[in-house]
């Protein structure tokens, strides 16, 4: 039944009912698992690049003990219906956002910006950044999907490209090419709205060299000889296993890092468009823009990502542009952090009143569910800032008006901090198998109200 419910090739309804079917044979049997405190607001799925749909994403937050959970796919919100389905059957909190990459190139006057030709939160890019637009209001899915549509036109115009590329490093190997539409596009949920990503071409790489060499020593030596990529030792040990259930994902981190640079294009204006263009819609439709923090760089989680500088060096002049392009949020992760970077954006978030949001992205077989992180003093805000996440969903999907930020909302007149406390009681207040049912009450109480006169 487990199969079912992370098969990409069936329907969401499918997945559903082979998790509905799961779950009550495991709390007859051994009951439900207890719960840990934590959250994750922001676990990638297939419709971007995963090893889990979002039945299976939900499931292994709540085997895992977590109290809530959240899709976030780049260029997609194809998950977002199942995910909140599925959270339901779970009886967890359940939220969904998407990721984007969009231009700092250009400042307020239209002429190039300060952030134009630095890295800032983009291994890849300099001036482009990672964003995040969450607690979407269920009314407007159609309209996120429609806006993020032409961004996924123009990634894939620059993915036929970068497979052309490929295939001449193939060729040069004495490899026949790959097919975008036969060997790439069959790994994404390109027909139901998912994204293809740098990931998806390098899972298409990684499985041809599978292929081609087997798992093990012959891989290793085929990387070496025909394409000049040497796996440090760590890697080595671990693809020379045969055995190792995590194999794909491991070699995809190694291409990743040192085959992608070779046929890597970087992205125009079509596909990461001004940032000012997201945050405006995503203010419009009353979700949630957010930044995300990277820091410099030292030891990766996800074993993807070099050691590097990056928007440490003039955070506070990044804050300032954030305020004044109309950013709400940042999202950042605490594992992934020192101390003392992460005190030092607490302290900006304050200053600039923006709302700070877990930022725990998982997209790769090896990482885990828990992050324990977010329990220690520190950052156990960040599990209230998802519960509020949660209500706000929830609330706004019936009427706007409750959205967090909105004018009219009846706690406008409190603090940022104060609203994100209460809409925090609220969202844990939910009935988390039938969420929206609970926020209409509310609505209908007027509960915030209530609040709203202490």
């Amino acid at each position: 039944m487990k199969e079912q419910i992370n098969d990409p090739a069936l329907s969401p309804q499918e997945r559903l009912k082979g998790l509905k079917h799961h779950v009550g044979e495991v709390l007859i049997k051994v009951g439900e698992p207890p719960k840990s405190g934590e959250v994750n607001n922001h676990i990638h799925t297939i419709y971007s690049f995963s090893p889990y749909t979002p039945s299976m994403a939900a499931l292994k937050a709540w085997e895992a003990g977590l109290e809530a959970a959240g899709s976030v796919d780049h260029d997609s919100l194809g998950a977002a219906e199942e995910m909140l389905s599925a959270c339901e059957i779970l009886g967890i909190g359940g939220c969904v956002g998407f990721e984007v990459r969009v231009s700092f190139k250009k400042g307020a006057d239209g002429k190039p910006g300060p952030f134009a030709d630095r890295k800032i939160n983009n291994p890849d890019s300099k001036g482009i950044v990672y964003m995040t637009v969450q607690g979407i209001p269920r009314q407007a899915y159609g309209k996120v999907r429609d806006f993020l549509k032409p961004l996924q036109e123009a990634r894939n115009r620059r993915n036929l490209a970068m497979v052309e590329r490929i295939n001449l490093l193939l060729s040069q190997g004495g490899f026949p090419p790959l097919s975008f539409e036969h060997h790439i596009i069959p790994l994404s949920q390109h027909h139901h709205g998912g994204s293809i990503t740098e990931r998806h071409l390098m899972a298409a790489v990684a499985q041809f060299l599978i292929t081609e060499f087997g798992q093990g020593p012959a891989l290793l030596e085929g990387l070496k000889t025909r394409f000049g990529i040497e796996a440090p030792q760590k890697l080595a040990l671990l693809l020379n296993d045969r055995s190792n259930p995590h194999y794909l994902f491991d070699l995809l981190g190694l291409l990743k890092t040192d085959f992608l640079p070779q046929v890597f294009i970087q992205p125009d204006e079509t596909e990461c468009i001004p940032a000012e263009q997201v945050v405006s819609f995503a203010r419009h439709i009353e979700a949630i823009p957010a930044y995300a923090y990277l820091g410099d760089v030292g030891d990766s989680p996800t074993g993807d990502k070099k050691a590097e500088h990056f928007e440490d060096a003039y955070l506070e002049e990044l804050f300032q542009e954030l305020k004044r392009l109309g950013y709400r949020a940042v999202t950042y992760m605490p594992p992934r952090n020192s101390r003392e970077q992460l005190l030092r954006v607490q302290e900006l978030c304050r200053r600039y009143e923006l709302m700070e949001i877990s930022g725990v992205d998982i997209n790769s077989s090896r990482q885990s569910f828990h992050c324990p992180e977010v329990l220690e003093p520190q950052f156990h805000h960040l599990v209230n800032t998802t519960w509020a996440l949660i209500a706000h969903e929830r609330l706004a999907s019936i009427n706007l008006k409750y959205s967090l930020f909105h004018p009219e909302n009846p706690l406008a007149s409190l603090s940022l901090a104060d609203r994100i406390t209460l809409y925090a009681r609220l969202g844990k207040a939910l009935d988390k198998k039938k969420p929206e049912e609970s926020a209409r009450r509310f609505i209908q109480e007027k509960t915030l109200e209530a609040y709203s006169h202490g």
